[in-house]
């Protein structure tokens, strides 16, 4: 070889990503990145463009590997959709009770910060958020609910599955939080009931 030294992207991206998800944006220094990828700045730039550019690639980083499993908890339990919100809370719930990871949520990290994040960084969070939305809302539109009702439900499971990131952080318990999940899920089920009870009596 030429005599260059040789590391993997990929798990530069990851701790990349860790040092964004533990200081969030604006503290994550440069110094802070190049000691958790242990690459200089002439590297870090080379590599990833600018920390703007390394930024966004840690988010879609952290979305493929998180979004992904949102889309399978969601999909999981066709007709019911309110097991499907369980099994979307219960992937937040698993990460934040996974001792390998930062505490919180990189994306509810990020969209705390957004008022001094750049544009394009503002509108990458914003699309992410926009995106679990979408995949909540199609598991909540397997019922009898109007357009409305699933509309308002998905902004409210979303913003429930953001707070349980920052309540974390703030120190609240497992058991805290799986109440604020349970009592989510039952929210969900009692709002569906009374949508489908609805048009029952309108048909």
């Amino acid at each position: 070889m030429s005599g260059r030294k040789q590391f993997d992207v990929g798990a530069a991206l990851d701790q990349a990503m860790r040092v964004f998800w533990q200081r969030g944006y604006a503290d994550a220094s440069l110094d802070a990145l190049g000691s958790a990828t242990g690459l200089g700045r002439g590297s870090l730039y080379g590599t990833f463009g600018t920390k703007d550019a390394l930024f966004r690639q840690c988010l879609d980083r952290y979305a493929s590997i998180y979004g992904a499993q949102y889309a399978q908890a969601l999909t999981a339990h066709p007709g019911d959709p309110v097991r499907a919100v369980e099994a979307f809370l219960d992937v937040t719930l698993s990460r934040i009770a996974d001792p390998s990871v930062p505490v919180g949520c990189l994306i509810a990290q990020s969209a705390a910060q957004s008022p001094t994040l750049k544009e394009e960084n503002r509108m990458q969070v914003r699309g992410l958020l926009d995106t679990q939305r979408q995949r909540v809302r199609a598991a909540l539109a397997d019922s009898s609910a109007d357009t409305r009702t699933v509309d308002e439900l998905a902004t409210f499971v979303v913003a429930v599955n953001q707070s349980l990131a920052v309540l974390s952080r703030a120190g609240a318990s497992d058991a805290e939080l799986r109440s604020v999940a349970q009592l989510t899920c039952t929210t969900v089920a009692d709002t569906l009931a009374r949508a489908a009870s609805k048009d029952v009596t309108q048909g």
